[in-house]
């Protein structure tokens, strides 16, 4: 055997034993506001600016953090910092489109029953395939088509 056809063979080996044992991808970290308003920081510190004000039921992605301070990112891609004792585990999503139908059941051909606009935040309910049950704070429980939200 040439020695080029065992260093073809080693990384054959070494590549298929990556992909064996590469780790799975993580499941995004998710949290919600469970105040009536909080501050997202420019920094993990009461000590920096507030760059927005959030209210009950957003959802925020986790990206980082700081001792009880998180590093979130919201359905816009903007990023700052929380408080952790401010938000628990609560699913909410929030419309990322510019109006969204919320339905009686999970199709476009059942009866439209409320409509939510973008930055709505609605409490997740449940799912149902590419469609979520939710309840707005002001409306009719029903369906909205996943595509149309972000959150969990």
């Amino acid at each position: 055997m040439s020695r080029l056809t065992r260093l073809a063979g080693w990384l054959v080996s070494l590549s298929l034993g990556t992909l064996v044992f590469t780790p799975a991808v993580e499941a995004r970290e998710m949290v919600s506001v469970n105040r009536p308003e909080i501050n997202m920081r420019a920094g993990a510190g009461t000590g920096y600016a507030a760059r927005w004000a959030l209210n009950k039921g957003y959802p925020l992605e986790v990206t980082g953090r700081k001792g009880q301070w998180l590093k979130v990112r919201d359905f816009e891609n903007d990023a700052g910092w929380v408080f952790r004792p401010l938000v628990g585990k609560t699913p909410h999503h929030v419309v990322k489109a510019p109006v969204a139908n919320i339905r009686s059941a999970p199709s476009t051909g059942s009866a439209i029953v409320g409509k939510a606009g973008r930055g709505e935040v609605l409490r997740t309910l449940g799912r149902q395939g590419s469609w979520v049950k939710v309840e707005p704070e002001s409306g009719r429980k029903g369906w909205v088509a996943r595509r149309l939200l972000w959150g969990w």
